[in-house]
């Protein structure tokens, strides 16, 4: 049995063969350099080097290219350069034929190479290095938007899942990564699918303790070696920390990826939430909700749950008569709104998260709830982003009707409470317009002449008067306001001032 102990990580790999069967490339394979499994083993990044130990400067899974410029000449010192190589974790080695330096691969490479298996790659004269750097990025890439996409149908087919308790979402988890799983409580398995061991192999029970010894956010890794070939176990906490009683164990004949252990947190995070709610999809969302929004440790539960893409907030409160019993309901909130994070508060008012584009607000006016959602934020930041949904639910609650955040051209105005708005704007204009009641006309003439950015042609024109008398106007209002309005701040000021005032107050 090899064991491994290690933070979690996600990182987009492709495998050599990848890289070997591309067919513009040219490689040609060593094959006597090649050991079982070895073209599926993990290729992170192309790497040029041409020290003669490059190994403390690697960080594994690479695929190194070289063209021997500066290889040794013994037979010892090439060994020890593929044996290097091999330690530091290496997934293959590129060398690359060079007229007058190699024109031919040397024979001392090829036997240390095969000798340590190190899979050994010929880059033929006409493909350049770069190239190959270029294909390895383009497919890490590719790959990286396939997981992606995987991971987000994942995700979303779990927390649909979550509603119906443990069985059925450990039973989800296990059709998504085609493995057995299990979780392991105190001292029992609490729920399992997919035919996982029971009772789980001391090796297993070894691994649990394990990670019950250790801190933080940690999984584990073994291989077990039986009569049916190769198991990869994996033990992973569910959330928040690594000594927490609850532990998902999965097991398959075939490794787990980077998409595979992001899948795999997310179940932990919903077996863990479901774990403390119990079955009822209701207290799972207010229990989740709750946690997103009001914990400060829940960063890494919320990454797992929405991704990298984060989510926006809704908050709702009633509207006319408010709510029905019905509309009341978490479970019909859940359904109108398309997500199992949903909490109902006294009042009543209701909070959830949703993804980063918005559900349709309008129809649940019509059942007595009028909402407001905000901006889409990085999951770690949906606490933060509460006092402005607040502040987009009270300019709804003001236009009798839902506002969205981003829905359209970017709404200063939509974070601000109207009746403040207006009360400043009034304030700050209240000289001018009381000059205007004896037709002095300033509030309009300094609105049009921000309006042409201090332009005084088009002003004048605009309003049908001499730019002598735009120029006379201007150094009135700037006197009675007491500012300066070259400075760029005041003229910013008054322009909002002048939108948030009260129509009368604009003039003809």
């Amino acid at each position: 049995m090899t064991q491994n102990v290690d933070p979690l990580s996600t990182e987009v790999n492709v495998p050599l063969r990848a890289v070997v069967g591309n067919r513009e490339l040219a490689l040609e394979v060593v094959r006597e350099t090649l050991r079982p499994g070895a073209l599926d083993a993990p290729v992170r990044w192309a790497h040029v080097s041409e020290l003669r130990d490059p190994a403390p400067y690697l960080l594994g899974e690479e695929l190194i290219l070289t063209a021997g410029v500066n290889l040794a000449t013994t037979r010892g010192e090439v060994d020890q350069y593929v044996r290097g190589l091999r330690q530091a974790g290496v997934t293959a080695l590129g060398f690359g034929l060079t007229p007058n330096v190699h024109e031919t691969l040397p024979e001392p490479l090829r036997r240390a190479c095969a000798r340590h298996g190190l899979p050994l790659l010929v880059v033929p004269t006409r493909t350049p290095f770069l190239a190959v750097n270029r294909a390895v990025s383009v497919a890490l890439t590719e790959a990286g938007q396939r997981e992606q996409r995987r991971i987000t149908a994942a995700r979303e087919a779990l927390t649909r899942a979550a509603g119906g308790g443990l069985g059925e979402l450990t039973e989800a988890l296990a059709t998504r990564l085609r493995s057995w799983v299990a979780l392991v409580g105190a001292g029992d398995v609490l729920a399992s699918a997919h035919d996982a061991p029971s009772p789980l192999p001391p090796e297993v029970r070894e691994l649990v303790a394990t990670v019950r010894a250790g801190s933080g956010i940690r999984s584990a890794t073994t291989e077990l070696t039986g009569a049916g070939g190769v198991v990869f176990v994996v033990v992973q906490p569910v959330y928040p920390q690594a000594t927490a009683s609850h532990l998902v164990v999965t097991g398959r004949a075939r490794r787990f990826d980077g998409a595979d252990r992001a899948i795999l947190a997310v179940g932990a995070a919903l077996l863990g939430l479901v774990g403390r709610a119990g079955s009822d999809a209701a207290e799972l969302g207010a229990a989740a909700t709750g946690l997103l929004l009001g914990r400060a440790s829940a960063g890494e539960v919320a990454r797992e749950l929405l991704g990298s893409d984060g989510g926006r907030l809704i908050v709702g409160a009633p509207y006319r008569r408010g709510p029905d019993e019905v509309a009341q309901r978490p479970d019909w909130l859940r359904a109108r709104l398309d997500t199992p994070l949903v909490q109902v508060l006294p009042g009543p008012r209701f909070v959830a998260i949703v993804g980063p584009s918005p559900p349709e607000l309008e129809g649940l006016r019509a059942h007595g709830w009028l909402a407001a959602a905000g901006a889409p934020v990085p999951a770690a930041r949906l606490a933060d982003s509460v006092a402005e949904a607040e502040l987009l639910l009270s300019r709804a609650q003001a236009l009798g009707r839902p506002v969205v955040a981003g829905g359209g051209p970017p709404d200063f105005d939509a974070l601000l409470d109207p009746g403040a708005s207006r009360g400043y704007a009034t304030k700050l204009l209240e000289p001018l317009i009381s000059l205007d009641r004896t037709d002095r006309e300033l509030v309009r003439t300094l609105r049009t002449w921000l309006a042409h950015h201090g332009g005084w042609e088009p002003t004048a024109t605009e309003l049908g008067v001499h730019r002598n008398s735009v120029r006379h106007r201007i150094a009135q209002v700037e006197k009675a306001l007491d500012v300066d309005l070259a400075d760029p701040e005041t003229r910013m000021r008054l322009w909002f001032a002048l939108r948030w005032a009260t129509p009368d107050t604009h003039g003809p």
